[in-house]
């Protein structure tokens, strides 16, 4: 057994004592070993010291170093606030304190300067985490949207954690041919008993970074050779900074407004002159300060890839969200008035995948969104969407809002249940989502065009549904009204709906070709 204890006197001395207690023999006979460990000034400007007994000699701090696991950077990461650390890709560090999750206290053991880095950024040294081809815990669908985008030419690889064999990996490979065009092959890496790893068993490898080797210099089976490392995208930190939650209106710099509502304003601007950010600025009287924060305490944790982060709060009125920025807006605006406008349907079902995604993820955390539609979600860079403002709508005040009535409430977008009654679940967000896949292949387009908020519930009441869109497959339609069936159980899933739209022009559209509008 062991037992510890740790004393802080004024000083700010710290002494840990351990005893450990051995039992000897099949008797009751014990026997204890006391040891101290005293830490001078131990803790400094509100901020902890790296807690090691001073080791004067440089043969014991080596032998120290070689018990302490080594982490190396993966990204560059410019500091953002006094307490963090600047830092180089390919630096190693030396962590001080892991205990607060998303950033970490450390030490670089290649400039000597210590502040808190974020923990997304960096892997143990010699890991494969390390290694610039492994993208760990990614889908087979973002696997192959990363490989198809721009920049990377054939034979460009990646490996990652396998999606249904664990202890597995997967190799996606991007590959050509005069059927398929550009396309994305995936072999499964299966693990020895003895350690060991294989594609197929004539070939087997002690580790990844072998196996890896091999296939860069000979295809040997597989559909091409690795020429090159996938383009991978710096990710986003897990907020703002080390302690960065509720902040002050003062470090946030308003520049360019990108949009207006009925309860908030949209700006582009910087956080702390470092950092870029997407601020909502509510109107004063829309949501409680009190009600908010609560929600923003939760909202905070939902962390997906296809979810907007929600970065920090303004907690005061007027109540400001920060988030991270999207540089291609609303989905709404990107097909009305954007890019989106030329899309074909092997996009515009990606895109629908992805919100999919994301919702699936929601589903899965039991968490509601009431307000799914094309103007809330964000576009970025190479078409990736992601959600934003799930669950604000429950805690709008405004009463016209709250009676579900008038120009503000997303009547065309709301099931019936929840429209009429009040009655918003998970079932009601997959209604909605079906309407939103009407967005998307009418390029934007107002749902149920020509009928005003009123017609749009007697109708949806009499059993109406919007017929198929131009150009809309037939299948896709189908999806649709699957999602408008008028007993919310019989609606699918979000995990039903990711999946059928990830495989979508495999499974149910593989002789697609591609028309006038999609």
């Amino acid at each position: 057994a062991l037992c510890l204890s740790i004393k802080c006197n004024k000083s700010r001395d710290i002494t840990v004592s351990l005893c450990f207690i051995i039992r000897h023999g099949a008797g009751d006979r014990v026997k204890r070993k006391h040891v101290s460990i005293h830490y001078k000034n131990a803790i400094s400007r509100g901020r902890h010291k790296q807690l090691v007994p001073p080791l004067k000699k440089k043969k014991a701090q080596k032998h120290y170093l070689k018990r302490v696991t080594l982490f190396v950077a993966l990204y560059d990461y410019e500091a953002r606030t006094e307490d963090d650390l600047s830092f180089r890709k390919g630096e190693r560090f030396q962590i001080i304190n892991s205990t607060e999750g998303d950033w970490w206290d450390a030490r670089s053991l290649t400039t000597g300067g210590s502040g808190y880095i974020p923990s997304n950024y960096v892997a143990p040294v010699d890991s494969i985490q390390a290694e610039d081809w492994y993208f760990g815990k990614l889908g087979r669908k973002d696997a192959e949207r990363q490989l198809l985008s721009t920049g990377n030419p054939r034979g460009t690889y990646l490996i990652r954690e396998s999606e249904t064999t664990k202890g597995a990996f997967s190799l996606s490979i991007r590959d050509w041919d005069d059927v398929k065009g550009d396309h994305v092959k995936h072999y499964k890496i299966r693990k020895l008993d003895s350690g060991g790893y294989y594609i197929t068993t004539r070939a087997q490898f002690d580790t990844l970074q072998q196996l890896v080797q091999h296939y860069s210099e000979s295809a040997d089976g597989l559909c091409f050779n690795l020429t090159g490392v996938c383009v991978n995208y710096i990710p986003d930190t897990m907020g703002l900074s080390h302690d960065a939650w509720e902040i002050s209106r003062d470090t946030l710099e308003l520049e360019v407004k990108l949009g207006t509502g009925c309860f908030a304003d949209v700006f582009y601007g910087t956080w702390n002159g470092t950092t870029k950010v997407a601020v909502k600025t509510l109107k004063p009287g829309t949501m409680s300060p009190e009600s908010f924060l609560e929600e923003a305490q939760i909202m905070k944790k939902l962390r997906h890839d296809k979810l907007v982060q929600l970065y920090a709060v303004v907690s005061e009125e007027p109540i400001y969200i920060v988030t991270e920025y999207m540089g291609k807006g609303s989905l709404l605006d990107f097909l009305k008035d954007g890019e989106g406008r030329g899309l074909k349907l092997p996009n515009l079902v990606d895109m629908a995948a992805q919100v999919a995604a994301g919702m699936a993820y929601i589903e899965r955390m039991n968490y509601i969104h009431r307000d799914l539609r094309s103007a809330n979600i964000l576009v970025g860079d190479n078409l990736v969407c992601k959600i934003a403002d799930f669950g604000l709508a429950r805690l709008i005040e405004d009463n016209e809002y709250t009676a579900r009535q008038g120009a503000k409430f997303p009547i065309k977008w709301t099931a019936p249940e929840a429209a009429l009654y009040g009655k918003f679940t998970i079932k009601s967000d997959v209604w909605s989502f079906g309407i939103l896949l009407t967005e998307l292949v009418t390029k934007g387009r107002v749902p149920y065009p020509g009928m005003n908020n009123r017609e749009v519930l007697e109708q949806v009441e009499r059993g109406y549904r919007m017929p198929c869109p131009q150009d809309c497959p037939i299948s896709l339609h189908e999806l649709m009204l699957q999602c408008w069936k008028k007993d919310a159980e019989e609606r699918p899933t979000f995990e039903y709906l990711q999946a059928f739209l990830e495989d979508y022009f495999t499974a149910t559209e593989p002789q697609y070709q591609p028309g006038d509008n999609l």
